[in-house]
């Protein structure tokens, strides 16, 4: 989720020209923005989902390899995040990016030397390094499909705007998002649960998938131009925003229309369906963002309004799953 950032104009100018002032090494409130942390409910939604999908299915639930679970791929979203910022610096795209608001515009703190490239480097390597120690204590205490699992997660998450492969710029970058960010960890984590890697989770997972590849897919709007300069052609650049508006109106349609397929197919329970309440609030998203597709100022409202969807569509569906059981 390299796209997503925190800070933005004059309040983040004067903070990091204190920073500068102030200390030799960047304290951790630099390193608590630019990992990003406010923005880990995408990492948190689906493995508790998985954790709970796993609990309905099987009434297997352990804690300490739930919260093992979940500071290993907590620590895989900080390297992702950190790595996706250092190939962006590398790239240009972060240098001549106008459009940068609280979702978009990729860290500040290199461009403004508070952080150095070989610095965030080191710490996204440190981030995947104790996220696949601890999923290799996961695997040797579950199941070993868990380390193959946990190559494909490092991999999407390096590789996204990594020279060469570079996903984001092959126009697979919002699938490998909406694949990592939401089967996949819906997945292991059941599998870390169970002890079985199946194909439900997965499933079950794919409204979560969805959402997280539309906070990305809104966040490229701003950043199209500067991307396309680069070389970076995520779908946004290739559609063009006119377009890429009607798209994220008929992806965000499908997204509700998913939770009531996986109702009806009996993937989900009856209750799971208080999922479809946020689509109010998904209503005025695809209306602000057909009308300022363009207006990056005005964007910036459907922009929170898809974080919140996604994190109140997550947090409605795990209530749905544990309330099917409860009562």
């Amino acid at each position: 989720m390299g796209s997503i950032v925190i800070y933005r104009g004059s309040n983040c100018q004067g903070f990091m020209a204190g920073e500068a002032r102030g200390r030799q090494k960047p304290g951790l409130k630099v390193w608590f923005l630019e990992m990003r942390a406010p923005f880990f409910t995408a990492t948190i939604i689906p493995t508790v989902f998985g954790a709970a999908f796993a609990w309905r299915e099987s009434s297997l639930f352990d804690a300490p390899l739930f919260l093992l679970t979940l500071l290993g791929v907590l620590c895989l979203h900080a390297g992702t995040n950190i790595v996706n910022d250092y190939f962006d610096y590398k790239s240009g795209t972060d240098k001549i990016n106008k459009n940068r608001s609280p979702f978009n515009g990729g860290s500040p703190f290199v461009v403004e030397g508070i952080l150095t490239p070989k610095q965030i480097y080191k710490a996204a390597m440190t981030f995947f390094a104790i996220g696949a120690v601890i999923g290799l204590v996961l695997a040797l205490s579950t199941s070993l499909l868990v380390i193959p699992l946990g190559v494909l997660g490092i991999g999407l998450g390096y590789f996204y705007t990594a020279p060469k492969v570079h996903l984001a710029a092959r126009g697979v970058g919002e699938l490998a998002v909406g694949l990592g960010f939401g089967p996949l960890i819906v997945a292991g984590t059941y599998l870390v649960m169970t002890g079985e890697l199946a194909w439900l989770p997965f499933v079950a997972g794919l409204p979560i998938g969805l959402l997280i590849g539309l906070v990305l897919f809104i966040n490229e709007f701003p950043d199209a131009e500067a991307d396309g300069e680069v070389g970076k052609s995520h779908w946004v650049v290739r559609m063009g925003l006119a377009k890429a508006a009607t798209w994220y109106t008929g992806l965000m349609a499908l997204t509700f229309a998913s939770i009531i397929m996986l109702w009806v197919f009996g993937i989900y329970p009856f209750m799971a369906l208080i999922g479809l309440l946020p689509a109010a609030i998904a209503v005025g998203a695809i209306s602000t963002t057909m009308k300022n597709h363009d207006r990056f100022g005005e964007l910036v409202r459907a922009q929170a309004k898809t974080v919140q969807i996604h994190a109140l569509v997550g947090a409605l569906l795990i209530v749905g799953l544990i309330a099917s059981e409860l009562l």
